[in-house]
């Protein structure tokens, strides 16, 4: 019985490492480096939370051998990326594309840290001009 603990999950953890595409996918180096590159960029949109690369869903799958076969195809990155946004929007990848669709994603945490380093500033000149309270009473009880 001790044992049956012990297979269950071990054989239960096997299944699910072996789902994922760990297999070279190019014989060639430089596009197998393309290829890792771009699968490592884009979101699985199942998961949402992982990329195509770490991802065990078969949509995951799915998109690793769409891009596979783009590549072999002769594909660019670039026409790979236009690929997936066209076919999934911008969501799908993990660094989205500068465009005004996207300009509030890349402008927003800069507004927000100009504007909070402007309220904490505000807030410290407005404390340092307050005047200095001294209590006469603990004054009187130190003298």
């Amino acid at each position: 019985m001790n044992r049956m603990i012990l297979v269950i999950p071990a054989i239960l953890l096997s299944v699910t490492a072996l789902a994922i595409d760990t297999g070279k996918a190019f014989d060639d180096p430089e596009l197998q480096a393309r290829y890792e590159k771009i699968i490592d960029e884009v979101r699985c949109l199942k998961c949402q939370n992982q990329t195509i690369k770490d991802s065990n869903a078969l949509l995951a799958d799915d998109l690793r051998r769409e891009i596979r076969r783009m590549i072999a195809e002769g594909k660019t990155d670039a026409e790979v990326f236009d690929f997936l946004v066209t076919r999934y929007g911008e969501f799908a990848l993990y660094r989205p594309r500068m465009s005004g669709k996207t300009l509030v994603l890349w402008i927003a945490p800069i507004i927000l840290i100009a504007a909070g380093a402007l309220v904490a500033m505000r807030v410290v000149r407005g404390r340092m001009s307050l005047p200095i309270e001294i209590d006469d009473d603990a004054e009187e009880r130190a003298g």
